[in-house]
């Protein structure tokens, strides 16, 4: 077995599944976490660990953001089946989905389909009960009533002020900041709180073998539905039939092109504050068009 993996978080991974761990197998992870898969007398089982300092934290609210969007059972989530600690390690146990090899062309339509749905679950107000984090970042998610505030104010400024902490923003970034503040409420028309993943990149979801959507690796909150889509074009974007099945389930508001790099700009912002300048460019293109 990884000697990583301590023989005290072996045991609480025992009385937690009520199985013997007979093997641990590596399975990489993230930019995050560390994953493995144990294999029990009882099955498999997936396991994650981190060592930093918010680990359990993290753990923790992702615990409970798998678990609200599982309540709302429209699209597949790996069920929770507990979390601990041990000294600095933490770590999060799930239900092991098994990955398909390759993704089949119905696949598509019902992961829009069924995201679509994830979106009709809504709220009175903007936010959560608790904040999270989005990757091993904080997550502001103090209620608001109106969208344009809860962006701004916990999304984009807790971000900004991280970046200028940091000295990877100055002086006449904030000032753009500013004058993009002043066009979103007309760029953004008013949307019913939706329930959303909060961090939806081709990382974060699966296909298991039975073609069968699963979300993992969620920053939830009740936001504004287009931020999913917006993070899923991020980088190259999914394949056209889950725009087309998520559009006829749900259709979008006009002007959807035109909030696209706004609400993109939250996502670049996490990655300067996570991985540095290298996204600072495709931060202040968005900021020029603004200025």
């Amino acid at each position: 077995m990884p000697i990583d993996i301590s023989p005290a978080i072996l045991d609480q991974c025992t009385d937690i599944l009520d199985a013997e761990v007979l093997n641990t197998r590596y399975i990489g992870g993230g930019d995050i976490n560390v994953a493995r898969i144990l294999e029990t007398n009882k099955g498999r089982f997936f396991f994650k660990m981190n060592s930093g300092k918010d680990a359990f934290s993290m753990f923790a609210a992702e615990s409970m953001g798998l678990k609200l969007m599982a309540k709302a059972n429209v699209i597949g989530v790996p069920k929770v089946l507990g979390l601990g600690q041990n000294g600095q390690q933490a770590f999060l146990l799930l239900e092991f989905i098994e990955k398909a090899e390759h993704i089949p062309d119905d696949f598509w339509e019902s992961f829009g389909q069924q995201l679509a749905a994830l979106h009709k679950n809504t709220s009175d107000q903007f936010g959560l009960d608790h904040n999270n984090f989005i990757g091993s970042l904080p997550q502001v998610n103090d209620r608001r009533n109106d969208w344009v505030s809860f962006y701004i104010e916990c999304r984009l400024e807790p971000q900004v002020k991280m970046a200028c902490d940091s000295k990877l923003l100055h002086r006449t970034h904030l000032h753009q900041f500013e004058s993009l503040y002043r066009y979103l409420p007309e760029l953004m028309p008013p949307e019913a709180p939706a329930l959303i993943h909060g961090d939806l990149w081709s990382g974060n979801f699966m296909c298991s073998i039975k073609a069968r959507p699963y979300l993992v690796d969620p920053a939830v909150c009740y936001a504004h539905r287009e931020m999913d889509l917006a993070m899923s074009k991020l980088f190259g974007g999914f394949d056209r039939r889950f725009y087309l099945a998520y559009e006829e389930a749900f259709p979008l508001q006009p002007g959807f092109g035109q909030r696209l790099k706004p609400f993109q700009l939250y996502y670049l912002m996490v990655h300067l504050n996570l991985f540095g300048s290298s996204y600072l460019n495709s931060v202040s293109e968005i900021l020029n068009h603004y200025s």
